[in-house]
């Protein structure tokens, strides 16, 4: 039977459901005002024109009043507005499930980077022994971010999930009746959530998602791959953020992190239990049922107080399966035994813990406390530390941090960011004792720019709560230019101590080491921060395998290209041979968990897909970058760098995001626990601006400038010297380039310059507008000769679709956005300043973000 192509599965599969469903969507009458859903289309259709005749948005929305509108007084006007933003949020929740439900149509789910065509290749190239011994070390592991990018409620998402069903089952009353569920429900969120809310909002996925979907691919790989044999590797984990990233936010406290852990064991022990009870109900021979029976108290028993240790331990649950499998091989034909394995594959996936919990905090609050710390106990004649310990070199206190002794009694201590940290470690020490180690095992150092870092968090460690049996994984995190490119001199200094070496060695001689997307590309820019981060990875891989040291990178990469994401597959298989990718380590936040992750099927799919490209990287094809290669990359990149920091360094930059976009709305949005900025100063400053609202601001504005800005000046150079053949044979010959070129043409494919092509009259900032605009041109006019494209996204014509629909959905939205950011602008002009009209304006932007992250998935 012949497959149709890609982008027609596309159009019959979402796009036509799509308008059949949302004409029945904009029929369902909502509270007061009916006539809301026969004139959204009218008001789309007026924008669209608007904009296509150079029309500006405050034009656009005076025009759809009085054509259509000339009765409704300006009160009226507003609530209108507000009503067509509820609407539209909602028609992207309906267009999420039509598409979620399309999901296992759209895309080949035993096609290329799958497990089972993996097999297959694998079988045919008689390479099955080859598949198995790298199955046997390589792991994947996606880490789940309290990030605040996602805008869906809890209620919101239950509405998707069951949405979502309705329309794969084609019910038309229960679509109906869930449509006009979505049209009653709430997006806005009165109170931020807590730490412990983001917690139990990411848990869901756990437990409805993950749980099924990891048990499914290691099932999978067992007794296709591994022909029913056990595996000793566990392949795929989950780590997890909610409640133990405090860097930044004061409210993850050692209760949130005690809280969130216990969470963690009660909803797996939850999900142990019904797979047991499932299991009783089949394993109905004589002995099994009771033995099972016993089991099912335990689990139970072991969940319904949450603060409770497990009536039984992983060891024996896992030893009861272990016996009941035997006998049900020699005495009962192995009947039922895939769901005995299916089992005891979960219990080796998840443990007791279900997801690991990293703990993260920024170094510059490291040493701050450690520098208290050091103080009072020389002060008080502690013979932890020489008197003369803060006259000492670098080098000297790393040696003294090194041999640290002791232990430290904190009731003597006043200072609260110090009884934090240390109450921290002990908590870290409790929740490994009762979830065993893997619970929580690794502590993370954002903004690590020295070994003396490190060894801080070293001391603290061992003097806190670990003394000699340091149980944990220190994994410094590197993300601006200036500190990638030392990262591989302060990774030799820890290599070289002695003290140091032995804790690795204790560890298995791996090391973890963090590497920023985010901040990188808010510091250098979209070309240097991916380059700088790949030769950072190659400098660390030598020098780790020099000293016969496994480096495990862990990537924090954001759902766009800017921060990092986009082509994730695409670009974990194209890293070649200099970098280590024994393992694929990465963090997934906000909508793009529930785009990529948030059902069965694209969870399935999209882990499979990572597992792929780490194995498809090992291939011999993927050869390292050659000379010529690099020199090319390496000037591009410093060429856009410098086009990038002349950028930020503008007089205009900070101010054109505090007062034209949508920056400073982000904080009230209610949508995470963090602040939006750090520092407390009420000046906005470069290096206060947190990444997520940074690039979301762009993405808001239509400019998406993190994602392609200085690509443009970098080609055009080669261009103006004759040298484009250089810059295509880098393209053809690096898949590392082209997946950086494919991920900025979909920054560029999000772009709409008309949008805010009103600011370019601005007598304040239409210079500036300007220049944006001209990168985005030259950009956009030079990948596609690159590419020998003749429209952005031209190889992708699904994807393409996808978004188009998208940001038609949202074309009112934004428009409604800008119009009443002008009009903020104006009234703020104004003396007096009616303060109550730009209150409206105000909740008018805000209100307007929701949907337009949503719609864009990745949010670039």
């Amino acid at each position: 039977m012949s497959v149709q192509p890609r982008l027609q599965r596309f159009n019959q599969n979402v796009l036509s459901k799509y308008q059949i469903y949302n004409s029945i969507f904009m029929t369902l009458p909502f509270d007061s005002i009916t006539k809301t859903g026969v004139l959204l289309p009218l008001f789309h259709e007026t924008c669209k024109n608007g904009f296509k005749n150079g029309e500006n948005p405050t034009t656009i929305v005076d025009t759809f009043f009085s054509k259509y509108q000339a009765r409704r007084n300006k009160e009226s006007q507003i609530n209108l507005l507000f009503r067509f933003i509820q609407y539209i949020e909602r028609q992207v929740v309906l267009f999420d499930a039509i598409e979620d439900a399309a999901f296992p149509v759209v895309h080949n789910m035993d096609g290329i980077g799958t497990l089972r065509s993996l097999k297959e290749t694998a079988k045919a190239e008689s390479q099955l022994e080859m598949l198995r011994q790298y199955l046997e070390e390589f792991k994947v592991r996606i880490v789940l971010t309290a990030h605040p990018t996602q805008f869906y409620p809890g209620s919101i998402l239950g509405i998707i999930t069951d949405l979502t069903k309705a329309i794969k089952e084609t019910d038309l009353t229960a679509i109906t009746d869930l449509l006009a569920q979505l049209g009653k429900t709430a997006f806005y969120k009165k109170k931020k959530p807590t730490p412990y809310d983001e917690a139990v909002s990411l848990i869901w996925y756990l437990e409805n998602v993950f749980y099924y979907s990891f048990g499914s691919i290691f099932d999978y790989i067992q007794q296709n791959i591994f022909e029913n044999k056990d595996i000793d590797n566990n392949i795929i984990n989950v780590g997890f953020w909610p409640g133990g990233d405090r860097d930044g936010n004061p409210f993850v406290t050692p209760q949130i992190t005690r809280k969130v852990a216990n969470r963690l064991r009660e909803t797996i022990l939850k999900n142990y239990y019904r797979d047991v009870r499932k299991l009783k109900r089949k394993l109905t021979f004589n002995g099994l049922e009771e033995r099972l029976g016993k089991l099912e108290r335990k689990l139970y028993n072991s969940f319904v107080d949450e603060d409770a240790s497990p009536q039984i331990s992983l060891h024996d649950f896992e030893a009861e399966l272990k016996d009941i499998r035997t006998l049900v091989v020699e005495e009962h034909q192995s009947l039922y035994l895939t769901e005995i394995n299916s089992l005891l594959n979960k219990i080796k996936l998840f443990g007791y813990h279900f997801a690991i919990l990293d703990i993260r905090q920024d170094s510059r609050v490291h040493e701050g406390v450690f520098n208290t710390l050091a103080e009072e106990l020389i002060a008080s004649n502690s013979a932890i530390f020489p008197k003369d310990y803060f006259q000492l070199t670098a080098k000297e206190q790393v040696k003294i941090l090194s041999e640290v002794k002791g232990s430290v009694d904190v009731s003597q201590f006043n200072d609260e960011d110090l009884l934090k940290t240390f109450d921290t470690i002990k908590v870290v020490k409790e929740i490994q004792e009762n979830n065993g180690e893997r619970a929580v095992h690794r502590y993370i150092i954002s903004n690590t720019q020295s070994t003396l870092h490190v060894m801080q968090l070293f001391a603290m460690l061992k003097l806190a709560a670990f003394k000699d049996d340091l149980t944990l994984d220190i994994g410094p995190l590197f993300e601006t230019v200036p500190d990638l490119e030392i990262a591989h001199e302060v990774m030799e200094e820890l290599y070289m101590n002695p003290a140091y070496a032995q804790h690795l060695k204790e560890r298995k001689n791996k090391q973890l080491i963090m590497l920023g997307f985010s901040d990188g590309t808010k510091d250098g820019g979209y070309l240097m921060a991916n380059w700088a981060i790949f030769k950072a990875k190659e400098r660390l891989t030598e020098v780790s395998r020099k000293y016969n040291i496994d480096v495990i990178f862990f990537d924090g990469r954001g759902g766009p290209p800017a921060r990092g994401g986009g082509k994730t597959h695409q670009f974990y298989a194209s890293l070649g041979p200099t970098i280590e990718a024994k393992q694929v380590q990465l963090t997934i936040q906000g909508q793009t968990i529930s785009s990529n992750f948030g059902t069965l099927d694209s969870s399935q799919y999209n882990l499979e897909q990572l597992i792929s490209s780490g194995i498809d990287n090992k291939l011999e094809t993927n050869l390292p970058m050659n000379e010529a290669d690099r020199v090319v990359m390496e000037e591009m990149a410093n060429i856009s760098y410098k086009k990038y920091v002349d950028f930020k360094n503008h007089p205009m930059f900070v101010p054109y995001l505090e007062r034209m976009s949508t920056l400073k709305y982000y904080a009230k949005t209610n949508i995470g626990s963090r602040p939006s900025k750090r520092g407390k100063s009420d000046e906005l400053k470069f290096e206060d601006l947190r990444a997520i609202p940074f690039v979301g601001s762009w993405s808001q504005l239509k400019q998406n400038v993190p994602g392609f800005y200085g690509v443009g000046t970098a080609l055009k150079k080669y261009e103006e010297n004759g040298e484009f053949d250089k810059v295509e044979a880098l393209y053809k010959n690096s898949k590392f380039f082209k997946t950086l070129v494919e991920n900025s043409m979909m920054s560029l494919s999000k772009s709409f310059f008309d949008l805010t092509k009103y600011m370019s009259e601005d007598a304040e900032f239409g210079p500036f507008w300007d220049i944006i605009h001209e990168e985005y041109q030259t950009t956009k006019a030079l990948l596609l000769r690159l590419t020998g494209s003749k429209a952005l996204m031209e190889n992708e014509p699904a994807g393409k679709a996808s978004i188009d629909i998208r940001e038609s959905i949202v074309l009112p939205l934004l428009t409604i956005q800008q119009y009443a950011l002008k009009k903020i602008q104006e009234l703020e002009k104004e003396s007096p300043k009616d303060e109550e009209q730009i209150k409206i304006y105000e909740k008018l932007v805000t209100r307007s973000l929701f949907g337009n992250i949503n719609a864009a998935r990745n949010s670039a």
